[in-house]
């Protein structure tokens, strides 16, 4: 079997750069330090409606465990009306992402 050593020369506009995929998501990650969402902000994040949030992840007896505030999480569970839901938006997110499949697979 042969091989050959091949090179290849793509040329970008000046307004693109390559970077790893790692150091993108790093820098998706950053975007969302230092920030709180609303419940709304979650709503749109994952494209499900409070009554299905609540439902299959926030009243979810093993996620609250790890979610409220109360108990060391990152979820603000209002109290009483008028106090709104507040999420730590980078812990919320690797959440989410870490518990897709169990969160779907209840």
């Amino acid at each position: 079997m042969q091989s050959f050593d091949l090179q290849l020369s793509i040329s970008l506009p000046e307004n693109l750069v390559v970077i790893e995929r790692v150091e993108y998501e790093k820098f998706l990650n950053q975007d969302l330090k230092g920030q709180w969402w609303s419940m709304k902000d979650l709503e749109e994040r994952t494209n499900k409606k409070i009554e299905w949030l609540k439902e299959n992840v926030l009243y979810v007896k093993r996620f609250k465990e790890v979610l409220d505030v109360n108990q060391g999480g990152f979820v603000y569970y209002p109290q009483g009306r008028g106090q709104c839901w507040s999420f730590q938006a980078t812990r919320m997110s690797e959440f989410l992402e870490k518990n897709f499949a169990s969160i779907y697979s209840r």
